[in-house]
C-alpha cells in the first residue's frame, strides 16, 4: 500500500520544483537568447529568477561564467529536493520518480501516449 505524501510536503516541493525548471528553463533559453531580450518568456525568466540569483552570488564560485548562474542555482534546489525533502518524510531511501511534479508529469505522460497506443 502506498502512503499518502503529506499535503504540506507536495506544495513545498512543487514550489521548489517549478523555481528549479524555471532556473533551467532560464540557462536554456540564455543559450538562444540575450538576458536583455524583449522576447516574453526570455523576459519572465530573467525578471522571475534574478533575485534568486543575487541572493545565492555570495557562495557562487567567482571562476563560474554568468550563463551558467541559473544552472547553478537550480542545483541547490534539485539538491534539497532529492535530499532534505524524503528526509524530512522520514523516507530511508529514495526511489525513481520520487518527486512528486515530476511523478505527477510522468503520469499525465504515460496517460496520453496510453491513448495513442491503445
Amino acid at each position: 500500500m502506498i502512503e499518502a505524501i503529506p499535503t504540506w510536503a507536495v506544495i513545498f516541493d512543487y514550489v521548489l520544483g517549478m523555481v528549479m525548471w524555471t532556473l533551467i528553463g532560464r540557462f536554456g533559453m540564455n543559450i538562444f537568447l540575450p538576458e536583455t531580450s524583449s522576447f516574453f518568456f526570455m523576459r519572465f525568466f530573467v525578471t522571475v529568477t534574478n533575485p534568486l540569483i543575487r541572493a545565492f552570488m555570495p557562495i557562487t564560485p567567482s571562476f563560474l561564467i554568468p550563463a551558467l548562474f541559473p544552472l547553478y542555482v537550480a542545483w541547490f534546489f534539485f539538491v534539497v529536493r532529492f535530499y532534505a525533502m524524503p528526509y524530512l518524510l522520514g523516507y530511508s531511501v529514495m526511489g525513481m520518480l520520487s518527486f512528486p511534479l515530476e511523478s505527477e508529469i510522468a503520469l499525465a505522460v504515460h496517460k496520453i501516449v496510453g491513448l495513442f497506443l491503445n
